[in-house]
This record gives C-alpha cells, sequence and structure tokens, in this order.
C-alpha cells in the first residue's frame, strides 16, 4: 500500500503554491517548507519545480531570492489552505516588517483550481502572479497549460509576455 493512498479520496482539491527565501539558507529554507506543506493531514504535494535563483523586486537592497512551486492535492477549502500556509511560515520564522522585504520563508497562495476570490483576507488568483517571472517560470514546469481564470491565457502564454528582467535562473533541477 503507498503512503497517503488511504486518504487520496478525500484531497479532491487542486492548489498552486509559489515558495522563495533570501534570508539565512534560502534553498534549504524552501526544502523544508515543502517537506512541512507535505506533513500537513490536509495537504500532499503532488508536482514541485526546480529551485531558481531571482532578483529581487522593489527598492529594498538585498540578496537574490531562490524560489521554486508546488502543486498541491488537499481537502482544505482555499481560505483554510491560506491559514495552514501562514502558520506554516510563522512556525519557520516569518516576520512580516516591509514589502517586498528580506524574508525567511514567503509561502503565496497562488492559484486553487479555477477559483477567483476577491475577499478582505485572500484574493485568486494571486493578483501579482501576472508580473512576476519568478513565479510563472517554476510554475510553468508542471501547470504551463494551466488556463489563468481571469486572464483566460495558460501559464506557458502569461510567461512569455514577461520581460527578460528582473533576471530569474534556474539553480537546480526537481528531486
Amino acid at each position: 500500500m503507498q503512503i497517503g493512498s488511504g486518504v487520496d479520496h478525500f484531497m479532491k482539491h487542486k492548489a498552486f503554491i509559489g515558495i522563495g527565501s533570501n534570508l539565512g539558507t534560502p534553498a534549504g529554507n524552501c526544502e523544508k517548507a515543502i517537506d512541512l506543506l507535505n506533513a500537513a493531514l490536509e495537504i500532499e504535494v503532488v508536482h514541485r519545480s526546480s529551485l531558481y535563483e531571482s532578483e529581487p523586486v522593489g527598492e529594498i537592497k538585498q540578496n537574490w531570492f531562490v524560489n521554486t512551486a508546488v502543486a498541491i492535492k488537499t481537502s482544505l477549502a482555499p481560505d483554510e489552505l491560506l491559514n495552514t500556509v501562514l502558520k506554516i511560515e510563522k512556525n519557520m520564522g516569518r516576520e512580516r516588517r516591509e514589502k517586498w522585504g528580506p524574508r525567511i520563508i514567503d509561502l503565496d497562495l497562488l492559484a486553487y483550481e479555477s477559483s477567483v476570490i476577491n475577499s478582505v483576507t485572500l484574493t485568486l488568483p494571486h493578483p501579482e502572479m501576472l508580473k512576476r517571472r519568478f513565479v510563472l517560470l517554476p510554475l510553468c514546469e508542471f501547470a504551463g497549460d494551466y488556463m489563468h481564470p481571469v486572464e483566460n491565457k495558460s501559464i506557458h502564454a502569461l510567461l512569455k509576455m514577461l520581460p527578460e528582467n528582473p533576471q530569474v535562473r534556474k539553480i537546480s533541477s526537481t528531486l
């Protein structure tokens, strides 16, 4: 019997999460976040991208980021998934000080199936993902055909529309 196969029928929703870090050991932080996501009873990581190094966005001078993305199956509703993701960030030592500032870990709920949500606490799909090569490039590895429910374009097509800068470089392949 495979691990997790007994609860697989409960994991009926698919979502994408972007992961980034530029403090401490960024690649290790990303790997730990993936492990913590997968350790949650209601979440199963089903795909993950390579690791990428990306230039920071914004005015703050800081180290480059390491980014990756995962596809998950979950039994959680979008708001419950967001709360779980925020708890993982907090448990890893994330402190929210400044927008686009350095961080030990950043977990962004990018999309939840084809849901479009605009609430006080959650906007889906993630509003910034369309502008971010460091989000779309990793996501394209396993979800290039996913249709953005607002733009009605695939992740692959959206990626092609972005400029080459800020720079994003692959640093390791998927495990």
